[in-house]
């Protein structure tokens, strides 16, 4: 169960938009599998893809059609997404799957299989299952409408080892105006930022040219899912997607693009924490809050390697206040003429490092009353500028070890 135990929130009818999803029994029976999402004519599309050099066959025919679309500035129309297996190290016969899957849902909605973008998530190395998959699109296509439970149904549908369904929505005072954005997500193991590690799909009916939409996206991506890892692992089927439907308010004004990417960013940041939260194995929610660095990067570089840390997350399950495998993990971050003298590290109220060691003020009993927390924040600061950076994290269970050595079984 996700730590926290935070609801699926209520999402609003976004004009044009609906959802569509099926049990198609991809690779277990009675449990959705297959998604559909419809788009207006009138949208505007960014997408942001996973940079793993093994990328999977979905996000290969996904990015061609994008750019297809793109180039004759048209938009695709439909997001076609399976779970339960990557078609990802399938070679051409992936290629070809991919496709087809395009194919045969476009033929079904009578649009061309460029306004199709597949995306897949589940097994890497196995063929997709594709008399499956085929059978399952029109029944998704039938079950498409635009109400909170197909949000819901689809959230629910895209899902691998994740334990719950992850939106985010909110609405947003643009003048006399207001602009709905909502947005589901997946991604619960194999997660470490590397563009965008997890599938999400976001939709608002505001009103963005194409170049400010892919603009806001990368910018509100790299402050959210780019700052989150449950093990440091990068998917071969990663992407990110955001749509803008051009029934709202026109977004180019300044003023009106700060109050949008603030609105944006904050369901982008649920979204991501909501990955966290429902880590594979997961039983503590971890902000790494870093400060005082001398750039952003060397900010990440230090809340990454505390996050990445085994002994680090394994203490944190373990609710064990040996804060001195925190101390080595900042001490072997990647920066260059490091004063330890100035570094100074807190759990939540309680201070542990200053002055080169273990504070004066520091004592066991309140060091173990904070790790024994479901919910913790690193503070660490550096003294060595004025940049900071924040990154979200899990622990280290049996549960993940067992999740992932079962996940074939």
């Amino acid at each position: 169960m996700a730590v926290g135990n935070v609801p699926f929130p209520a999402m609003p009818t976004i004009k044009g938009v609906r959802l569509g999803s099926t049990m198609a029994g991809i690779k277990k029976p009675g449990r959705r599998d297959l998604v559909v999402i419809e788009l207006p004519e009138s949208a505007t599309m960014a997408g942001v893809f996973t940079r793993n050099a093994f990328c999977a066959a979905p996000v290969h025919v996904a990015k061609a059609h994008l750019a297809d679309c793109q180039t004759h500035q048209q938009t695709p129309r439909y997001w076609l997404i399976n779970t339960g297996n990557a078609n990802a190290g399938t070679g051409e016969v992936g290629m070809r799957d991919a496709k087809k899957s395009c194919d045969a849902l476009a033929e079904h909605a009578g649009v061309s299989p460029e306004a199709v973008l597949p995306f897949s998530t589940g097994v890497i190395g196995e063929p997709l299952p594709m008399d499956a998959l085929l059978a399952g699109i029109p029944e998704a296509l039938k079950t498409c409408d635009s109400s909170g439970a197909a949000w819901q149904q689809a959230g629910e549908g895209i899902l691998t080892t994740d334990t719950v369904a992850k939106g985010a929505s909110i609405v947003v005072e643009l003048g006399d105006k207001r602009v709905t954005i909502n947005g589901i997500t997946k991604g619960s193991g194999m997660i470490k930022p590397n563009m965008a590690t997890m599938l999400g799909f976001v939709v608002t009916d505001a009103t963005i040219a194409q170049p400010l939409l892919q603009q806001l996206l990368r910018e509100t991506v790299d402050r959210s899912f780019n700052c989150i890892t449950v093990d440091s692992d990068t998917s071969t089927n990663d992407a990110c997607m955001l749509a803008a439907t051009g029934e709202s308010a026109v977004i180019e004004a300044q003023e009106d693009i700060t109050i949008f990417r603030n609105g944006l960013q904050r369901v982008m940041t649920e979204l991501a924490q909501a990955i966290i939260r429902d880590g594979e194995g997961a039983t503590k929610f971890v902000t790494l809050q870093v400060e005082q660095a001398q750039s952003r990067q060397e900010a990440l570089d230090v809340a990454f390697t505390v996050a990445h840390s085994p002994l680090v997350k394994t203490a944190l399950y373990a609710s064990d206040a040996n804060w001195g495998r925190i101390l080595a993990a900042v001490g072997r971050a990647p920066v260059n003429d490091f004063d330890v003298n100035r570094v100074v590290i807190d759990l939540d109220e309680v201070r542990i490092v200053e002055d080169g060691g273990r504070a004066p003020s520091y004592n066991e009993e309140a060091g173990s009353a904070v790790m024994a927390r479901e919910e913790i924040t690193i503070g660490i600061k550096l003294g060595r500028g004025e940049q900071t950076a924040t990154v979200w994290t899990s622990d280290l269970s049996h549960d993940y070890v067992s999740i992932n050595a079962d996940y074939r079984s």
